[in-house]
């Protein structure tokens, strides 16, 4: 199965530098279990960067926005509770921290 983080390589704040590539390197070696760490050019949530999407191949899509490197360990919870969602419906996210706060949008699979 395909399990992917996506994350914007153009997410900037107003004025500085893009801050995605900061938050994939915090995130290399948090994830396991065959996840892929992906960059993409934009996201399309640009007022509150950075943004990052979760996929797995039939689960559900999240995706958040005001995601930081901070974030990076509650990011990794985060995969291990979708991991262990069978359709990737997450119920309580508290276990990962402030990320549940990013939360933009969850898709449900097709």
């Amino acid at each position: 199965m395909i399990k992917r983080l996506t994350i914007c390589e153009t997410c900037a704040v107003s004025g500085a530098y893009a801050q995605g590539a900061a938050l994939a390197d915090a995130m290399r070696g948090l994830t396991e279990d065959g996840w892929e760490l992906q960059m993409h050019a934009c996201l399309s949530v640009c007022a509150e960067p950075v943004a990052v999407a979760v996929q797995a191949q039939g689960k559900a899509t999240y995706v958040f926005a005001g995601v930081t490197s901070a974030d990076a360990a509650d990011l990794a919870v985060f995969t291990r509770l979708y991991d262990a969602a069978p359709d990737g419906w997450i119920d309580d996210a508290r276990p990962a921290g402030r990320l549940r706060f990013c939360l933009k949008s969850r898709v449900p699979a097709l």
